[in-house]
């Protein structure tokens, strides 16, 4: 590895993601997403919606999946576990939907409100968490600004 041509830009990127993993705002996002994956994944048996099977089941993966993704489980790399941040926009797209989607009727005043509230939550965390990544994502060597 230390033969590797773009050592020295690799462990810049890394040094660089490490500095915007620890700072107080991108853990506070981070902290905030498990809840609210956890919330998400618990959300039937809380707002009382765990009749509808198909929303309940739903609901139970999407959360769990939210959750997994923003925390870093799939990569303890700054800037690869978030990311993925992108696929948890998607996830909050589809909670928000969800109710209207999902097989048998399940879109009632109480799954719609708690779907909707919860979807948009994530989706801003996952927006916070996406554009936290935007500067390690970016090639080291272009610090140029666009022409004018």
């Amino acid at each position: 590895m230390e033969t590797h041509p773009d050592i020295l830009a690799m462990r810049s990127r890394h040094e660089m993601a490490e500095r915007v993993a620890s700072t107080p705002r991108a853990q506070a996002v981070e902290a905030m997403a498990l809840i609210t994956g956890l919330y998400l994944a618990a959300s039937p048996w809380i707002a009382g919606f765990n009749g509808f099977s198909t929303l309940a089941i739903n609901n139970l993966i999407v959360g769990i999946a939210y959750a997994v993704i923003m925390s870093g489980g799939f990569g303890r790399a700054y800037e690869r576990s978030h990311s993925m941040a992108w696929a948890a926009c998607a996830l909050s797209v589809w909670t928000i939907f969800a109710p209207w989607v999902v097989a048998g009727d399940v879109s009632t005043t109480r799954t719609i409100v708690n779907n909707i509230i919860v979807g948009v939550i994530a989706l801003l965390l996952a927006l916070m968490a996406a554009a936290a990544a935007r500067p390690v994502d970016r090639p080291s060597g272009d610090h140029s600004s666009p022409p004018r």
